[in-house]
C-alpha cells in the first residue's frame, strides 16, 4: 500500500490552463490522460518521481458524470472554484479492501491519445464524497503501464496537509497514514474544522512549491 498520485478538480479556466499552471509551478510537463468514460470525466497527468503523480481532472458533459460517484465528486469541487479533490492510495489486491470496508470496487478505463489502453479497479469514493479527509483505492490492472511514465523529472511529494484526524484516517487505511509512503510527511490539522486535501509541497529543483 502506497500513496499513488494525487487529485485536483479543474478551476474555472478549464482542465488545460488549470494543469498548464500547476505544471509551470512545479516545474514538469503536462500530459494529456484522456477521458474516462465510465465516470464522465477526463485528465492531465502531470508526471512526477517514485512512480507518482498529480491527476488534473474536470468533468464532462456526459449523464456518466451525474450517475458516477468521482464524476459527481470532480463537478462539485470544480463547481466551487477547483482544487485539491483528494489522495489516492495504490494496493496490490484491492480484495482486501472490498472484504475490510465491506464495499465493492468499480472498473475505471481510459484511453490516452496514443491508444494505450489504461485499466484499473477503484474503491472508496463515496467515503470520499462524505469524509474528504479520506484516500480512495486503486488497484492498476497487470501489465498496465503507470500513468507517471518514464518521467524524467526529479520533482516529488514532500508533503501532504490534510484536515482531518489521523485515527480516523488510520481507521479507514488499516494502518497510519505515514505507512504509505517512507518519503512524504503528512501533516494533520484542523481535526474539527472541515476535512480534506488541503495542500501539497513538492520538493523541486528550485526548491519547495506549495500549493
Amino acid at each position: 500500500m502506497r500513496v499513488d498520485h494525487v487529485v485536483y478538480a479543474a478551476e474555472r479556466d478549464g482542465l488545460k490552463a488549470t494543469a498548464q499552471r500547476l505544471a509551470e509551478q512545479i516545474g514538469v510537463t503536462p500530459v494529456d490522460g484522456g477521458v474516462h468514460p465510465r465516470f464522465g470525466t477526463r485528465n492531465i497527468i502531470l508526471p512526477l518521481a517514485h512512480e507518482r503523480y498529480v491527476e488534473v481532472v474536470e468533468v464532462l458533459d456526459h449523464p456518466a458524470s451525474d450517475k458516477a460517484p468521482f464524476g459527481q465528486a470532480v463537478r462539485a469541487r470544480s463547481e466551487a472554484g477547483g482544487g485539491w479533490l483528494g489522495w489516492v492510495v495504490q494496493v496490490d489486491d484491492i480484495t482486501e479492501q472490498e472484504s475490510r470496508l465491506g464495499r465493492e470496487a468499480v472498473d475505471g478505463n481510459r484511453h490516452r491519445p496514443d491508444g494505450v489502453e489504461l485499466r484499473w479497479r477503484q474503491l472508496g469514493i463515496k467515503g470520499l464524497q462524505s469524509d474528504p479527509q479520506l484516500p480512495y483505492f486503486i488497484e492498476w490492472a497487470q501489465g498496465v503501464p503507470h500513468p507517471s511514465g518514464d518521467a524524467a523529472t526529479e520533482v516529488t511529494i514532500e508533503s501532504l496537509q490534510i484536515a482531518g484526524d489521523p485515527d480516523r484516517v488510520r481507521e479507514w487505511l488499516g494502518l497510519p497514514a505515514d505507512s504509505t509512503s517512507t518519503v512524504i510527511d503528512f501533516k494533520f490539522v484542523s481535526p474539527h474544522g472541515t476535512p480534506g486535501l488541503m495542500a501539497v509541497t513538492f520538493d523541486t529543483p528550485n526548491g519547495d512549491v506549495t500549493i
